[in-house]
């Protein structure tokens, strides 16, 4: 298995939630924004996986992926709106072995500096089993902004889940 920085490669996985997109009446526009992020950011990446907000086959597919063992992070985009059939978080929530709330809070407030819309997101991130699972927005332009706010913290968060990593911060070397 190949490395990076020394450790095992990093694998991702994107998931994008649209009825629209999974019926092919509209294109799949945040997906592929979100893979090639995550390929600048050195991550071994599919192809986007599109099905519809229904909440059952979210579930299975958050848990088909993390729980083969070979995917560190997740990728989910849309669901995550006040529409009653936005239900990635509920379905996240659902298969999460624990929450990260830092994770979204953090992607909140840097996104109510860009519009007040923000406070809306109920978006999540979660670990089940050794796989970090974050709730993304559905729009690309959000998709980016987002992505800046968890990349500095992408390496460390995996390599903790993974039970690689004990040092949170660097020896104080003062």
């Amino acid at each position: 298995m190949s490395t990076v920085r020394g450790r095992r490669s990093l694998s991702a996985a994107v998931i994008t939630l649209s009825d629209k997109a999974s019926a092919g009446l509209r294109a799949d526009a945040s997906g592929p924004v979100l893979k090639e992020l995550l390929a600048a950011a050195g991550f071994t990446v599919g192809e986007p996986v599109v099905i519809s907000d229904d909440q059952a086959l979210i579930e299975h597919t958050l848990a088909e992926l993390a729980d083969r063992g070979d995917v560190d992070l997740i990728l989910t985009t849309g669901g995550t709106g006040l529409a009653p059939r936005d239900r990635t978080p509920e379905a996240t929530m659902a298969m999460a072995d624990r929450l990260v709330p830092g994770v979204a809070e953090a992607m909140r407030a840097a996104s109510l500096s860009v519009t007040p819309q923000a406070m809306l997101s109920r978006a999540v991130a979660a670990v089940r089993k050794k796989t970090l699972i974050i709730n993304m927005p559905g729009s690309p332009k959000a998709c980016r902004e987002h992505f800046a706010v968890i990349a500095p913290v992408l390496d460390h968060a995996i390599e903790t889940v993974r039970g690689e990593a004990f040092e949170c911060a660097p020896e104080d070397r003062g």
